[in-house]
């Protein structure tokens, strides 16, 4: 003789692993992080600018348990190796940017939304600070967390790589238009697809943030000391 039993039942997910889940998933909850996270971005307060996107995205990856190395956060082989390369890397770029690829699309070689930085010892500990978290948390959003929500929607493949780096880099540029103009948003598509390849090839951020600290920070030693025209020229006279 046979006795039938029944299915046991499944278990229930407790309630903050649902709202993980959710966090994680492309639903309501979903979607209004991701807008919430790159809606917000940098603020500023006065000369002070808060990376409040870049924190948010340390919120979401807290709240939804995501693995910090899938946002990038994977620690370097060599710390002080990443830190030199991120350094040369940024300041190149920006040397690079600066005298050749900017004047080649008619820029004018004075960023005057940040002119007022030029020989300002007053506003020169917030300058730097904006420089340090920006590299920080632009890399932190743009980067590390549009990848992986993207990475999430599209099939893995080299095309979605190529389409991620993309999107990623005119959202960049539409985040710079707003306060330096055309040139601004130029620059920033560029650094964009720089910093947004470099980031496909290898997934770690530790360098990138390195070096879009050292790139923004060799602008603000040009704005700062009067050298913007000057590098400008060094080859376009």
């Amino acid at each position: 003789m046979t006795t039938s039993s029944s299915p046991l039942p499944k278990p229930v997910p407790p309630p903050d692993d649902r709202f993980a889940a959710e966090l994680r998933r492309f639903g309501p909850l979903g979607v209004f992080a991701i807008l919430l996270i790159l809606f917000t971005g940098n603020i500023s307060l006065g000369p002070i600018v808060l990376p409040v996107g870049g924190v948010l995205v340390m919120v979401w990856v807290r709240l939804s348990r995501t693995p910090w190395r899938e946002i990038g956060y994977v620690r370097p082989r060599n710390w002080i190796t990443s830190v030199a390369i991120g350094l040369v890397f940024g300041i190149a770029l920006k040397f690079l940017m600066k005298a050749i690829v900017m004047p080649l699309l008619g820029a004018d070689p004075i960023n005057w939304a940040y002119h007022s930085w030029a020989g300002n010892a007053a506003l020169l500990p917030a300058a730097i600070w904006t420089c340090l978290a920006a590299g920080w948390g632009e890399e932190t959003a743009y980067r590390g967390y549009m990848f992986e929500r993207l990475g999430k929607l599209f099939p893995p493949g080299v095309g979605s790589k190529v389409a991620i780096v993309l999107i990623t880099s005119l959202w960049f540029a539409l985040g710079h238009y707003f306060n330096q103009g055309l040139s601004g948003a130029e620059q920033a598509t560029i650094t964009g697809l720089v910093f947004g390849s470099a980031f496909a090839l290898n997934g770690r951020l530790f360098m990138l943030m390195c070096a879009h600290a050292a790139y923004d920070l060799t602008a603000l030693a040009m704005i700062y000391w009067n050298l913007e025209t000057r590098v400008a020229h060094i080859i376009f006279k």
